[in-house]
């Protein structure tokens, strides 16, 4: 039997009731777009060809589940904004281009995104928590990176770019 609801109420994606921002049916497995909503991962195309993207989240970043009612996955439930959800995103790219001299450049970039603490505030451009340990630079308004890695032996580039200092973790935000 397929569940279309959690114990607590919740309409799963398998109910066929829920829709994206585009109004299409969501369904289980991957998109066309290289969504996949219930197992909470993006695969595929970013930006230029060749260039790839993997993005894993949590429940509190885009849920796969509705418990408000509304039909669409929700995000931050239960939270007015991102802020202090626990909300996290991986970003993992890919991708290859061919330099001044020709050469053809293999470059990775990883990066692990959380949504700031409600008692965290921005000071230069970083977002720093109320014990004035900085937490991250600020991407989208409400996020902080904590954690960058980025390969690119074309550019000199190699290995952890930042790693925040109050911790890298996903967890205890």
């Amino acid at each position: 039997m397929i569940q279309t609801r959690t114990p607590d109420g919740c309409t799963t994606i398998q109910s066929g009731l829920l829709f994206d921002s585009q109004g299409n049916p969501i369904e289980t497995g991957y998109t066309d777009f290289g969504y996949n909503y219930q197992a909470h991962l993006y695969v595929g195309d970013y930006g230029y060809p060749g260039w790839k993207l993997v993005m894993k989240w949590n429940d509190a970043w885009l849920s796969n589940t509705d418990c408000d009612g509304d039909f669409k996955l929700d995000r931050h439930l239960g939270y007015a904004t991102y802020r202090d959800s626990g909300a996290w995103v991986t970003n993992h790219w890919t991708g290859t281009y061919i330099d001044g001299d020709g050469n053809e450049c293999h470059w990775t970039y990883f990066s692990k995104i959380i949504a700031t603490p409600l008692d965290a505030y921005v000071d230069n451009g970083n977002w720093v928590n109320a014990d004035g340990t900085v937490i991250g630079p600020v991407i989208w308004g409400q996020f902080a990176i904590i954690q960058q890695v980025e390969n690119d032996p074309c550019n000199g580039v190699n290995g952890l770019q930042y790693n925040s200092p109050d911790h890298a973790g996903l967890g205890n935000w």
